[in-house]
């Protein structure tokens, strides 16, 4: 049982034997706010501001919380496409930030990412075998006299016809372009993927589609993914993992099934009770919370809820909570609700 001031809870990095692709220690993110002719640095976004987890080899950690609490800036961070302000990202037991120009030029092949926007994140002037193979080619990732062979594997393992190799993005409705990204990114042989909602943009009916792609890609190549999401009906259906995030922050961190048959942390709770339900005669008491989300420039003191917490004590609003182990195996909670708890340990 542990009790840190940081967010960062030291047991979820504890060694265990497992086999993992990734791991987060403290990672933090800040973008510097600027002002005046000087452009003189007045103060800090804090977009990120002190997580950790790790991902095994296998499986998929999903990434949950409101717009605006950091989940994008995670995925994009951890794949150095935005540099990170502090923190460790470890892939495969070597941290990213520590390779030159020519060890991250043969790593990136295996950390790739699926975009939110199937429409803007495609170039409406290649055909899509060039979108899907350009890469290929370019890390060599099989010999010229394969790539046809390949590239029609690959689309075929996507759901795509071979003759779609001559066609433009244009040509593709939203769930098609969507496998057109999967086929470009998974084209490459990755260990990693982080899919940055690549859902929301979707019909309810495609969605469940894509999601069956993805599982079916992880199974038979062993893919690893941070599914980054708002939609836990979807996160339920397709995570080992939860981490929910708030405001640059996880305030609760554990197995799918542990989370979801006992949320802990009150804004974890607000969002469950948020899920529609299917049954319009069955009726859920659902948690409201008052306020907006605060500005990661100017985040509250103490608990960064608090604000908006409907359980919210005098001491949430001075101190910042500790992590709770609920023992669980892997689920843990920030929260000051258990600081009682801690101490009985």
């Amino acid at each position: 049982m542990i009790a840190r001031t940081d967010n960062t809870a030291a047991d979820i990095l504890e060694s265990d034997g497992g086999d993992y692709v990734l791991e987060v220690r403290d990672l933090k993110m800040h973008y510097p706010i600027k002002s005046g002719l000087t452009q003189k640095i007045v103060g800090y976004v804090r977009a990120v501001d002190g997580i950790s987890f790790k991902i095994e080899r296998g499986t998929t950690l999903a990434l949950v919380g409101e717009s605006g609490c950091g989940k994008s800036t995670v995925g994009r961070t951890l794949l150095k496409l935005t540099r990170k302000t502090s923190g460790e990202v470890l892939f495969n037991g070597e941290e990213v930030y520590a390779y030159d120009n020519k060890k991250l030029r043969s790593m990136r092949p295996k950390m790739q990412i699926i975009f939110q926007d199937p429409y803007s994140s495609l170039s409406p002037r290649l055909p899509v075998g060039e979108i899907i193979g350009e890469a290929v080619k370019e890390h060599h990732i099989v010999p010229p006299e394969q790539y046809e062979d390949y590239l029609g594997k690959v689309m075929d393992d996507c759901g795509l016809q071979s003759y779609y190799k001559q066609r433009y993005p244009h040509e593709f409705s939203g769930g098609q372009r969507q496998r057109i990204c999967i086929a470009r990114a998974v084209a490459l042989n990755p260990d990693f993927i982080v899919c940055d909602e690549p859902v929301s943009a979707l019909d309810v009916s495609i969605q469940a589609q894509i999601i069956n792609l993805l599982m079916d890609l992880q199974e038979s190549r062993r893919l690893t993914y941070l599914f980054i999401s708002h939609d836990l009906s979807v996160v339920e259906h397709i995570s080992d993992a939860v981490a929910v995030m708030y405001l640059g922050n996880i305030v609760e961190y554990g197995k799918t099934g542990d989370i979801f048959a006992n949320p802990l942390h009150p804004y974890t709770k607000a969002l469950f009770s948020a899920i529609p339900l299917p049954d319009p005669d069955v009726k859920t008491k659902r948690t409201i919370l008052t306020g907006s989300l605060p500005s990661p420039a100017n985040p509250p003191k103490g608990c960064k809820f608090h604000t908006r917490c409907p359980n919210a004590m005098p001491i949430c609003s001075r101190e910042e909570p500790p992590v709770y182990n609920s023992g669980d195996k892997g689920h843990y909670c920030v929260c000051h609700l258990f600081s009682d708890k801690i101490k009985e340990n």
